[in-house]
């Protein structure tokens, strides 16, 4: 068996659990297994999970679990996979899947590997998986030889796929350990906009944009096209912007179908965290800038003129759509 946790932050199912669940699936699908699911703690139709290609859903309905405690959910999870026999284990890459990847290897005594990207292969019985690694700019297959495998799959890159249909929801009951963290208090940011981990559109800028107060041009075409806002270290460390929005080697990775880059010159320590998107826009006035380098597209002038113009034009567009 296959067994993916799909995480629920305030009960709610969120698009990177159906991206694990799609990834579960079809990982089942190459080993010639089932694919189960499974929440912790109050969950809001879970369900649901069936659609995405689980032909089970599990539930440890435990009032522990409902706040996050990695030692906690690491244990619940190790038990379900034990007591289902599961030989592998899928999490996401979330700040959640970081730290329960390494807790459940030792837990299930199994070889894992971080941030997979495609599906595992299982040629003559030998289970390989692929993921990126110096930064992108290669990429490496590992086999895991372990009876149970432990993985975590990257943000954004299996696209969600509907398979069947909602599934009956059963009851796990497990051991737990006692809670040694006490959360006192929860500050999620705010916004309609998608996590940077999750967005399939980011417009992001620089220093290019010379002030704070000339970020309402950059607000203004993601809000046209329904993306997410981002920008560069340096822009963060000015408290230009919030440091949640700052993208690269040090900040958040991403992997959107979109990446606008505006005023942003492309260091190497910003590419390593955003070349993985599927397509790359730059605007910059400077021609020498490294990010031309790895662009799909690039505009070669000022910003302050551009911007506005490519926002009318998606206003446009999507005005007749």
């Amino acid at each position: 068996m296959v067994l993916v946790y799909a995480e629920s932050p305030d009960g709610q199912l969120k698009k990177g659990s159906f991206e694990v669940v799609t990834y579960g699936a079809k990982t089942a699908a190459v080993l010639g297994s089932e694919c189960a699911a499974l929440t912790l703690g109050s969950v809001d139709n879970a369900g649901q999970l069936g659609q995405y290609g689980a032909s089970k859903v599990y539930n440890i309905a435990d009032d522990s679990l409902n706040q996050f405690d990695s030692q906690v959910h690491a244990a619940a999870i190790a038990a379900a996979a034990r007591e289902l026999g599961a030989k592998v284990v899928i999490v996401s890459t979330s700040s959640t899947g970081k730290s329960l990847l390494g807790r459940l290897a030792v837990k299930l005594n199994a070889g894992s590997v971080a941030g997979v990207k495609t599906i595992p292969t299982n040629d003559g019985g030998v289970f390989k998986v692929k993921k990126n690694v110096f930064s992108g700019k290669a990429i490496a297959e590992y086999a895991v030889t372990s009876d149970v495998k432990v993985l975590s799959l990257t943000s954004n890159s299996i696209p969600v796929e509907k398979s069947g249909g909602d599934v009956e929801v059963s009851s796990l009951s497990v051991d737990l350990p006692a809670r040694r963290v006490t959360v006192k208090e929860v500050k999620l940011q705010e916004g309609s906009r998608a996590p940077l981990p999750e967005a399939e559109l980011v417009v992001s800028a620089g220093r290019g944009m010379k002030g704070p107060e000339n970020w309402g041009m950059i607000e203004e075409p993601a809000d046209v096209i329904g993306a997410t806002t981002a920008c560069s270290r340096p822009v963060a460390d000015s408290e230009w912007r919030p440091h949640h929005e700052h993208v690269g080697q040090t900040g958040v990775a991403i992997r959107p179908n979109l990446y606008i880059a505006i005023g942003i010159s492309g260091a190497i320590q910003h590419l390593a965290g955003v070349n993985s998107s599927k397509t790359i826009v730059v605007i910059n006035k400077d021609p020498e800038a490294p990010f031309f380098k790895a662009a799909d597209y690039g505009v070669c002038a000022d910003l302050f003129d551009v911007v506005p113009r490519l926002t009318e034009a998606m206003k446009k567009f999507k005005s007749e759509q």
